[in-house]
């Protein structure tokens, strides 16, 4: 018998080498498995379509929600389940495995909206707004990147001039996730004393126009638009009371950032699996490609890579449930979770040659996708600058 033509069985421990999955509990498998379901049987068979023709099913918001998936760590009393960040970050996991476009919906929805409200607003805020956007029957998007300002928001253009009974509120976000789809808008704003506040816009109280920004090659199966406001009157009650400056927006940022540090080792490892499978059935030379030794050393990369990156975020999760989090270690992890998912999708559609770049494959989708979540949320640039303050104490933004 030739060395090629052994057939040895491969490792059953391989997908989990370290038994990262034996340190959850029962309820994060419980909703682990609850995510996996309905990402795979529900989302998976969808997801095609919707990047090919570049959209968003609203009906999956709602799904999601009657699953208990959006926004889990909030209080019963508003229709929260109060599960913990690991809970939380084994959903933006599952999902993302599928797609980014799919997560950034769900984070958006959960980080960037209805966390806001939950931490910074009122009762009768939190009572009227957080039950509808938990059940997914209000979608909600986040207004703070504009045409000119991304990286710096303290120098952001929108301002917020105070009137008589209320607010007047002028100017242009950019790049917003569920913007042309969503109800509210958290939108964050310089008042007169160039003080940084947030404002609730209601759709059905406001008038703003969300403008659909189309031709995107990333998170095709999201909405992506323009916040425009022209002297939109609000009432005093839509102001966010409880935050001032920087605070209210990087607090929410930072949720977020923690779901892309769990939901890009779904896509890396998804993209491993396939780059796997394919490898072991494709065969050149009379033998599986597999076989090749540069071949196992990109397979054993990913597996490395996406072992310390999992173990990493889960032990990140679990000191934020203990309050106890350094905000660098989410810069941290944000960072290095982007930039490893996107060489594992790289290296993986290289794997599969030509046959890589189809979106029968899946992997030429998740390697666009994660070209765009590497750079939302604050770019690796900027994630290397705020660990480079948090070590030296110098800040070398500008």
């Amino acid at each position: 018998m030739s060395d090629h033509e052994i057939n040895i069985q491969p490792d059953p421990d391989w997908k989990d080498i370290l038994g990262i999955e034996d340190d959850l509990t029962t309820e994060e498998k419980l909703v682990q498995k609850t995510a996996y379901d309905y990402s795979s049987q529900e989302l998976f068979p969808r997801v095609k379509e919707a990047f090919k023709n570049e959209i968003f099913d609203k009906s999956i918001i709602n799904e999601l929600g009657k699953l208990g998936l959006i926004a889990p760590t909030i209080s019963t009393k508003y229709g929260g389940s109060e599960l913990n960040n690991v809970c939380y970050g084994l959903i933006a996991y599952e999902i993302e495995k599928v797609d980014s476009g799919y997560r950034s919906v769900m984070s958006v929805q959960s980080s960037l909206v209805i966390h806001p409200i939950y931490e910074f607003g009122s009762e009768k805020q939190k009572s009227e707004y957080i039950p509808e956007l938990i059940k997914g029957n209000l979608i909600g998007c986040f207004g703070l990147t504009e045409p000119n300002h991304g990286s710096d928001p303290s120098s952001m253009q929108t301002t917020a001039r105070k009137v008589d009974r209320g607010w007047s509120i002028s100017g242009t976000k950019t790049w917003i996730t569920n913007a042309p789809i969503a109800d509210i808008a958290i939108i964050w704003a310089k008042t007169d004393e160039n003080i940084l506040r947030g404002f609730i816009l209601d759709r059905n109280k406001h008038d703003f126009a969300t403008a659909k920004i189309d031709g995107k090659f990333s998170l095709r199966t999201s909405e992506t638009g323009e916040i425009h406001m022209d002297e939109t009157f609000i009432s005093d009650d839509c102001i966010l009371p409880n935050v001032v400056g920087l605070k209210g927006p990087f607090s929410c940022l930072n949720k977020a950032r923690y779901g892309i540090a769990w939901g890009t080792i779904g896509s890396a490892e998804f993209c491993w699996h396939s780059a796997r499978e394919y490898a072991l059935n494709r065969n050149q030379f009379n033998r599986p490609i597999a076989s090749n030794q540069l071949i196992q050393k990109d397979l054993v990369d990913f597996q490395t890579q996406i072992t310390l990156g999992k173990l990493a975020v889960l032990k990140l999760g679990r000191e934020m449930d203990k309050r106890n989090i350094n905000p660098a270690a989410i810069s941290l992890m944000k960072r290095n979770n982007c930039q490893i998912a996107l060489d594992i999708a790289r290296k993986s559609r290289d794997i599969l040659g030509g046959n890589g770049i189809s979106n029968d494959y899946h992997i030429i989708r998740h390697l666009l996708n994660l070209e765009t979540v590497n750079t939302y949320e604050g770019t690796a640039n900027i994630h290397t600058l705020i660990l480079g303050r948090s070590q030296t104490g110098i800040q070398a933004f500008s």
